[in-house]
């Protein structure tokens, strides 16, 4: 039972950290204003990391439109949880913990369970964005917090709304693209 709740909390940490480095980066994508929430809280989240990794990033890199600093910052969260969670339960080492008796096999199951945490993040922080959007749209439309909601939502949204058709004056836009989420995560699982 000790090592369930060790698991679920290193996997809680790492998720936050995962998916506020993503989303940093995603919200810089799509020029939103950080000082207001939740920009505040991602950015309280992943400074430490974001910030030295923007310093060391060639110029070209750190004045682009995509936040490479904050992609590299979930990257590599994804890659100290895949070793931390490797180290902590065997997973990659076994019992001996000699890294020189690693072989080339090893370090890319390590990547592959990095490259999956990441993709997992990815897919479940855009469900959140996403079924957080529907509910205050019904709940509470036109608020701050719609239109936030609307502006992270809308780029994933748009390319959706000219397939799936309104149906009784109801878009199912967000519902087709939460259905595809999570036959996402199904097919990553």
């Amino acid at each position: 039972m000790l090592i369930q709740i060790l698991r679920f909390l290193l996997e809680t940490l790492f998720f936050l950290l995962i998916g506020a480095a993503l989303l940093r980066a995603y919200m810089n994508w799509v020029r939103v204003n950080m000082s207001a929430q939740p920009g505040h809280f991602v950015m309280a989240l992943t400074d430490w990391l974001v910030k030295p990794l923007r310093r060391t990033l060639p110029k070209p890199l750190a004045q682009s439109r995509l936040d490479w600093a904050s992609v590299l910052a979930a990257v590599l969260s994804a890659l100290a949880y895949a070793l931390l969670w490797g180290v902590l339960f065997g997973v990659l080492l076994g019992a001996g913990y000699d890294w020189s008796s690693l072989g080339p096999a090893s370090w890319l199951a390590l990547l592959g369970f990095a490259l999956k945490m990441l993709v997992r993040v990815a897919l479940q922080t855009t469900m959140l964005v996403v079924l957080g959007y529907v509910l205050v749209s019904w709940l509470q439309p036109g608020s701050p917090v719609h239109s936030l909601l609307a502006r992270l939502s809308e780029p994933l949204l748009g390319p959706l709304r000219r397939i799936v058709p309104v149906v009784g004056g109801v878009d199912l836009s967000a519902l087709v693209l939460l259905l595809l989420l999570q036959v996402g995560l199904i097919v990553l699982a």
